[in-house]
């Protein structure tokens, strides 16, 4: 990457700061660009979950998975629970998504409970294993609640084979006019689910699996404790990437546990963070990172600049600490501070192989949270800070009532803040979509056709608070 006019300015700058001028291209077409990250982790679209605990739990895993990115499962999650997720994640089809399973006697009440739990919306109803019937929300509109579902249930199915060809199922649910249909294995029971639009996005996107066929998953462990032992235990469950993970990573207790989790010599790539510097990337590296996590005080939940001052303008640092990474072969991801499309492509620009995405997708169907809804009926979940009050709770449950208060009077981050879902992309697929749509563009305009090469071209430029309002579309008259 390089400043335009070589013009690089004398202070830090945000996402908001930077633009990106359009170079010479003959990358013809968005789907001629390759999104697979050269760090390691498999990823094959440039998006990493954050390990959030409103955020990061096995539906967001198993979805993101199966369009390229990578979830890390938050350290504050038990460690059975952990493993098995893991296994649960690692068991999921390439293709067909979940299903809700629903029995005929069960009720509506049980159903409305459940479908908000998945984007697609419906619950398969199941009999001795093979499908009978289906649900959605417009089916139990209007309905006695204790009614059961075998009363309302759709029964006319169009089922797919569980190994169909994804442009295949979309040709023969738009023939039908069907939304969404079950697939079942050679003996009629059910596999998954598959919409039109999950059989599309199959043709789009590429999954991350590891080299045994199965989608990857990542999880994080905390700087105290038993640290080693954490990680042996996620490393024996499958875990394909690692990462070891506190607010300040500059510090001598992250040193020592990268240094214990690097003597275990884990065969997957591990993740260290979060720092803003060159020396901070360089100290990690040396312990043993392959991958160094950057941003401090960027994310929407965190509090840090305003409580303690401490910080860097995310663009910055992430170019900082990027070329400093790749002085020693490795690899940053920018987590923090992303808001639009744009946030993610200039972060690529600036060295990232891969960007961290926290509230974005916490206002989503696969977030862990239930679905709640304001009084205005907007429909949300709810989101905090991992350094928050709550989250500090919650992590020190098992210690003394003294320490767990003590502790809870220092934090730096919001323990609850409302997500709402947008109506027009409600689910984590459908803000992939707009977030790659939108680096596949920047990909082109750059003349790019990998991440690579697209840090090589990029061509940035500084702008003012006007430069960038005047870019923000207009959505409605200005008369």
């Amino acid at each position: 990457m390089r400043f335009l006019n070589d013009s690089k300015p004398p202070y830090d700058l945000t996402y908001d700061d930077v633009f990106m001028v359009p170079s010479r291209s003959a990358v013809g077409s968005r789907q001629g660009v390759d999104l697979s990250t050269p760090d390691g982790t498999g990823t094959t679209i440039p998006l990493v979950v954050a390990n959030m605990t409103a955020i990061a739990g096995r539906r967001m895993a198993e979805t993101v998975a199966r369009r390229g990115g990578l979830v890390v499962i938050p350290q504050d999650i038990p460690l059975d629970v952990v493993t098995e997720v893991v296994s649960w994640v690692k068991q999921r089809h390439h293709v067909l998504d979940t299903p809700i399973v629903l029995d005929p006697h069960s009720t509506v009440a049980d159903a409305l409970q459940l479908l908000p739990k998945r984007a697609h919306g419906a619950g398969v109803v199941v009999q001795d294993g093979k499908p009978v019937g289906i649900v959605t929300e417009s089916d139990l509109s209007g309905v006695d609640r204790f009614t059961q579902l075998s009363e309302v249930m759709s029964r006319e199915l169009l089922l797919l084979d569980a190994d169909v060809d994804p442009r295949e199922a979309f040709n023969r649910l738009d023939a039908a006019h069907r939304k969404l249909a079950p697939a079942v294995d050679k003996d009629g029971r059910l596999v998954g689910i598959l919409s039109r639009k999950g059989a599309l996005r199959a043709t789009l996107y590429t999954p991350a699996i590891d080299a045994g066929g199965k989608l990857r998953i990542a999880a994080a462990v905390g700087i105290n404790g038993d640290v080693a032992g954490r990680a042996k235990v996620l490393l024996d469950a499958g875990v394909d990437t690692l990462v070891v993970d506190t607010a300040h990573g500059h510090q001598e207790s992250m040193i020592a546990a990268l240094k214990a989790v690097r003597a275990l010599d884990p065969q997957v790539p591990i993740v260290a963070g979060n720092v803003v510097a060159a020396a901070g990337v360089r100290d990690l590296i040396e312990a043993g990172a392959d991958i160094v996590k950057v941003g401090v005080g960027p994310g929407a939940m965190c509090t840090t600049r305003m409580m303690t001052g401490v910080g860097r303008p995310q663009f910055s640092a992430v170019l900082e600490c990027a070329e400093e990474a790749r002085k020693h072969g490795k690899h940053v991801w920018a987590d923090g501070g992303v808001r639009h499309p744009r946030d993610v492509a200039m972060a690529l620009a600036a060295g990232a192989s891969n960007v961290m995405i926290g509230s974005w997708f916490a206002g989503t169907y696969e977030s862990p949270g239930d679905l709640q809804q304001a009084a205005d009926g907007r429909l949300y979940k709810e989101s905090f800070g991992m350094a928050s009050a709550r989250a500090v709770r919650n992590r020190t449950s098992e210690e003394s009532a003294y320490d767990r208060a003590r502790k809870a009077l220092f934090e730096e981050g919001i323990s609850t803040s409302r997500m709402f879902l947008d109506p027009a992309r409600p689910g984590v697929e459908d803000l992939i979509d707009s977030i790659i749509a939108g680096v596949r563009s920047s990909f082109t305009y750059a003349g790019a056709g990998s991440i690579d090469e697209f840090v090589e071209k990029s061509v940035v430029g500084v702008q003012s608070a006007a430069g960038y309002a005047e870019g923000k579309p207009l959505h409605a008259s200005w008369q």
